[in-house]
């Protein structure tokens, strides 16, 4: 990506296709958390920093320090996409999961229509507890990813599967 800013008002018609998604008995347990401009460097500033506080001085990597840190320059928006957990919900996790992805799934395929570079990420601390303290998140609450966003002055790769479809499906 190129460092170029999407248009704020874009982003939030993306988000406004996310929200559009099915989800079982209207729990909508999706939720955004938006980063651009000076948020945006300071969440990776934090990202690079939560990586070097929880990872053993054996395991560190300088590289992937500086990656986080630096990832900043070249995205317009980072988008932290979490499940937010229904208190008391009798509505089965995986299923609030699903519906989560599939508001990913909208704001992806918008962002492929308005030829913005997307990335679902689940690299760095994204997983690790450290995340969910840093987003205020409930232990119940769920990240399912980073979406990096942002324009490219290289062509987008064509699409591919690794497995054909027929390989993918059973008739019955």
């Amino acid at each position: 990506m190129n460092g170029v800013s999407i248009d704020n008002g874009l982003v939030r018609q993306l988000l406004e296709l996310a929200d559009w998604a099915p989800t079982h008995a209207r729990t909508e347990p999706w939720r955004f958390a938006v980063y651009e401009g000076k948020s945006k460097k300071r969440f990776c500033l934090d990202h690079a920093e939560l990586y070097r506080a929880h990872t053993s001085s054996d395991k560190f990597m300088q590289g992937k320090y500086d990656k986080l840190k630096e990832q900043a320059d070249t995205l317009s928006h980072i988008i932290v996409v979490y499940m937010k957990r229904t208190p008391g919900a009798t509505i089965p996790v995986e299923e609030e999961l699903a519906a989560v992805a599939a508001a990913t799934q909208n704001l992806l395929l918008g962002a492929a229509a308005l030829n913005i570079a997307a990335l679902w990420s689940t690299g760095g601390m994204t997983h690790h507890p450290a995340m969910k303290t840093y987003l205020g998140m409930a232990p119940e609450d769920i990240v399912m990813g980073l979406l990096f966003l942002g324009y490219t002055d290289k062509p987008l790769p064509p699409a591919k599967r690794n497995i054909p479809l027929a390989e993918k499906i059973r008739w019955q």
